[in-house]
């Protein structure tokens, strides 16, 4: 699983790298989605065991969010995503928390306390999470502890 991870990682940044140069600009997040989608869908008679979340920042600082099934199929939203092993207790969690133009540690607080509410419920989860929290002048990480059964 490391392995699939790594290759799949030195592609991305290689065509990221690939597109920086020839286009002499950075990738906007939907040009990123279009490329990992395309990635995917190379290999759907062998697909990657994977669910890509891709979250960034527009044109006009408008969010975008997007996540993959393993062969690449997208599903754009305006308010959030998930996926994972998690995600039906996530999706009840987060409809339940979420409310439009959060501040940035408002956002946090609810993104945490539906992950760890979440990951909780299912035996599969566990160790906590990284959660980001991309505003137009920083991106913060934070570090979630779980259980660790």
């Amino acid at each position: 699983m490391i392995c699939n991870f790594l290759l799949r990682y030195q592609r991305l940044v290689f065509r990221h790298k690939l597109y920086e140069l020839r286009e002499e600009r950075d990738m906007k997040p939907q040009t990123f989605s279009s490329l990992v989608s395309a990635i995917l869908y190379e290999k759907r008679f062998g697909p990657y065991f994977c669910q890509p979340v891709i979250a960034g920042l527009g044109d006009d600082d408008k969010p975008f969010i997007c996540t993959m099934d393993s062969i690449g199929a997208k599903e754009l939203a305006k308010d959030f995503v998930v996926a994972g092993t998690a995600s039906e207790s996530l999706y009840g969690a987060c409809e339940a928390m979420f409310k439009p133009d959060m501040e940035p540690e408002e956002l946090f607080e609810t993104i945490s306390q539906a992950l760890i509410a979440s990951v909780d419920r299912d035996c599969l989860s566990g160790w906590g999470g990284h959660v980001y929290v991309v505003t137009p002048t920083a991106v913060t990480e934070k570090i979630l502890k779980g259980r660790m059964d």
